[in-house]
């Protein structure tokens, strides 16, 4: 499937809204950011292949490892990548839910949540 980027970004802002109040009130601190695909030099960071899919990536210093006295020079982003979104998605509703999945993955690496705590809510 293939969208604009206008209707893309219609689908982030729709997907934010769905996301439980426990994970998006982080998002009040954190950029989110969209591109077609990762960078190379991102996959090699990631310890990917060029060629895996990489849906979302959260990059900035998780609230775990944060410090009052040297805070960070970037600003906390989660970049969504639309292209392998798409790929993996038939229909505009499995997008939707594809990118909420991403955005609440990302947002649990920033904030130190573990996988079994999405697993309770139904984010595997």
């Amino acid at each position: 499937m293939k969208v604009s980027k206008k209707e893309f970004d219609r689908l982030v802002k729709r997907a934010i809204r769905r996301i439980p109040k426990e994970f998006r009130q982080h998002l009040e601190n954190i950029l989110i950011s969209v591109r077609s695909r990762p960078s190379r030099e991102m996959l090699e960071d990631m310890g990917m292949a060029p060629n895996e899919p990489l849906l979302g990536i959260y990059s900035g210093v998780p609230l775990t490892e944060k410090s009052l006295t040297s805070p960070p020079e970037l600003s906390d982003t989660i970049f969504l990548f639309q292209e392998p979104l798409e790929e993996m998605c038939e229909t505009m509703d499995e997008l939707e839910k594809e990118i909420e999945i991403t955005v609440v993955h990302e947002i649990a690496h920033a904030v130190g949540i573990n996988e079994e705590r999405l697993a309770d809510l139904g984010y595997q």
